[in-house]
């Protein structure tokens, strides 16, 4: 099975797209309930805006959660506590003190006429304490009040008895203190000694029969407190929803979901909530397939977003099930900063707004739901920028968190007309989602390592130019080295001026050219002497290892494994252009035959993104402008115009997403940052 899923995902992409879609429909419906959904929706005190309501069938008023937890307190602090008569403890106590008497042996000063005496009095008191019962001190501490009527389990008989009338330590020995005789103080301390030590507790409190006790009596607690009849009159049109009227509405939603559950409409809500989870992740497919084909071809994108969807509906799910108070927990805003963080805003903020608008299906309170995360969705989108600097995503969480409660507090004070009624347990909430939505950074590394993907926090490693690759290149080809400096810093400030990704283009521009580390002295960038190896060659050789630095750049780039966004830069950097000047010596030294321009040719491909265009535009610009021997402005601006100009007659930006208008602000940037690098002034008329 797991063989042909690779032959699928590796060989026919819109069969495994088609069974993807299918699996994470079949997922998502999976985790909803499946409960039916009341088609009125309503919040203590709001309007009704719907027409009259009148019950559609008999049904019980139910006690509201506040009610029952209260009933359940009541039972608990009424409930009499229960204590168990031990009657062997006793019988031991018997025993033991008439042997006990026995072993006494009679002397002048306590003849046995004392003794006697003192053992009448010493049995009396043993019946008058085991007839009440003989508390043992750790059960003492179960009541506060002496008072307190309690009940008693003696030979499976239950009687009532009040707590004070059982005895404690401190009372049995004042009892034994009290009731001996003082006759023979010999004798007394004797006795009381005796007493002392044989007469144990025999009544232990019983928190097991009492807790079952309680249990039972909370299970005959009532959930119900009245009856409406069909037809009867619940709300008019108008009125606010509150006490009896809000009591009704809340029991007849509850008996109405129940309802299309246990009428066997099963299927039916299935076949609806499929239907509208396909419907949104058709619109995600059909959206990546019109204005993202890049990814769209790509199944392995298409699966890391198909599965952080799924994620966030389970996660979201999971908490609903376990308790929807806890609704507004879940980082939802994980979503659009985890896409953008290896996509871009668009596809992010689109991915969201259907994830929360499927999420809508099953929360309480939907509109307020869709509407707090859409906007907080947004605020993620326009705020979260270059995760690389740890300020930055702080910031955003902290904005995002402040959008939350703002847009909650708004909502409240809507409902209740005032924010006295505020529930501050959401705005720990809010501040909680904050606080988990940090947990993208550690999501993001480890998709890094997972789908292969690459984030803004992997190109700033990667644009460090102690890097081992970059070191080499600097070492081997210093002024090709310098030149794609110079490029990654006219690509950045392009990038940012069009609103491009400017640290992938930075990163490309750095690596774009290491394939000349093969072959540095072919290049002029690097030729210190006025000899030229070019001489040596033949049009077609020379025009062969140029064109050979692509490649063994992207060979380099395989070895030392950088991401194939980068690798993308090095692929694409000449598209398709042609090595113009060994191609018109070539046909200078065969003026009789036709000469096959494909041999001076690049491979390709065309740049594909607007970042790729930049970085050809770039690229193309630093090199020319080396050959300006006296560069102005008049000779760097037409320079950029013809090189750029000849590039848009060559179709290289046909498939690159960028617009004229982006790149001719592409142009005045190159311009600008040129003329900077030569320390050109305009020359303005006097």
């Amino acid at each position: 099975m797991s063989d042909f899923m690779n032959k699928v995902y590796k060989n026919n992409t819109i069969i495994y797209k088609v069974l993807l879609f299918l699996l994470t429909t079949v997922a998502i419906v999976y985790l909803f309930p499946k409960g039916g959904q009341f088609k009125y929706e309503f919040s203590n005190g709001q309007v009704w805006r719907y027409d009259n309501l009148y019950a559609p069938f008999d049904y019980a008023i139910q006690k509201s959660e506040d009610e029952i937890t209260i009933e359940t307190k009541t039972i608990t602090a009424n409930s009499k506590l229960y204590f168990l008569y031990d009657q062997s403890i006793v019988d031991k106590v018997n025993t033991s003190f008439k042997e006990r008497v026995a072993r006494l042996e009679p002397t002048d000063s306590l003849p046995d006429a004392v003794i006697n005496s003192l053992a009448l009095e010493a049995e009396r008191i043993i019946q008058k304490v085991y007839a009440n019962g003989y508390v043992e001190a750790i059960s003492e501490n179960r009541t506060s009040r002496q008072d307190e009527l309690i009940a008693v389990r003696k030979n499976n008989e239950v009687s009532d008895t009040f707590f004070k009338d059982l005895y404690t330590n401190k009372e049995v020995l004042a009892l034994i203190n009290t009731n001996l005789s003082d006759t023979n103080l010999r004798g007394k301390f004797m006795m009381v000694d005796l007493l002392a030590d044989i007469m144990k507790p025999n009544v232990f409190y019983d928190d097991a029969f009492t807790q079952r006790i309680i249990d039972k009596k909370i299970e005959e607690i009532s959930y119900t407190k009245g009856k409406v009849t069909s037809g009867e009159l619940i709300i008019l049109k108008g009125d606010v929803v509150e006490g009896n009227k809000l009591e009704m509405l809340r029991s007849l939603k509850s008996e109405s979901e129940s309802k299309v559950w246990t009428e066997s409409n099963y299927n039916w809500i299935v076949f609806g909530y499929t239907t509208l989870v396909s419907l949104a992740l058709l619109m995600l497919l059909l959206f990546l397939n019109k204005y993202r084909i890049e990814i769209f071809n790509d199944n392995n994108k298409v699966t890391f977003i198909f599965i952080n969807i799924l994620l966030m509906i389970f996660i979201q799910t999971m908490v609903i099930k376990y308790n929807s108070d806890y609704l507004y927990v879940v980082p939802l805003s994980i979503l659009p900063i985890v896409l953008k963080a290896f996509f871009d805003a668009r596809l992010g903020l689109f991915a969201h707004v259907l994830t929360v608008l499927l999420l809508g299906f099953i929360v309480p309170n939907s509109f307020e739901f869709i509407y707090l995360h859409i906007i907080a969705g947004i605020v993620t989108i326009l705020t979260v920028s270059e995760l690389y600097k740890r300020a930055n995503i702080f910031i955003s969480v902290a904005q995002i968190t402040v959008i939350y409660m703002i847009t909650y507090f708004a909502f409240s004070i809507i409902k209740e007309g005032n924010a006295s009624q505020l529930n501050f347990e959401y705005f720990l909430l809010f501040s909680a989602n904050g606080l988990l939505s940090f947990l993208s950074i550690i999501l993001i590394y480890i998709y890094e390592k997972l789908f292969g993907l690459v984030s803004d926090v992997t190109l700033l490693e990667l644009s460090n130019t102690n890097s081992k690759l970059l070191r080499e290149l600097n070492e081997k080809a210093p002024g090709t080295f310098q030149h794609s400096m110079q490029v990654a810093n006219l690509a950045e400030a392009a990038a940012n001026e069009i609103g491009a990704n400017s640290m992938l283009v930075r990163t490309g521009a750095l690596y774009h050219d290491i394939g000349k580390i093969y072959n540095p002295q072919y290049f002029t960038e690097n030729q210190s002497t006025s000899v030229n190896p070019h001489n040596e060659l033949s049009p077609q050789d020379s025009a062969r290892i140029i064109i050979d630095h692509v490649i063994r750049g992207i060979e380099m780039a395989k070895k030392y494994k950088l991401p194939d966004r980068v690798i993308d830069f090095i692929r694409t950097h000449h598209g398709t252009s042609t090595t113009y000047y060994f191609y018109s010596k070539e046909v200078e030294a065969n003026p009789d035959s036709e000469v096959d321009k494909k041999k001076f040719q690049y491979k390709g491909p065309i740049p594909f993104s607007r970042e790729t265009a930049i970085l050809m535009m770039c690229d193309a610009a630093e090199a020319a402008s080396k050959s300006l021997k006296t560069p102005t402005a008049e000779k760097i601006d037409n320079l950029i115009e013809r090189i750029v100009n000849k590039q848009l007659e060559d179709n290289q930006f046909q498939n690159s997403n960028i617009t004229l208008r982006e790149i001719e602000l592409i142009k005045k940037v190159i311009k600008k940052k040129l003329m900077n690098i030569y320390h050109v002034r305009v020359e303005y008329p006097e």
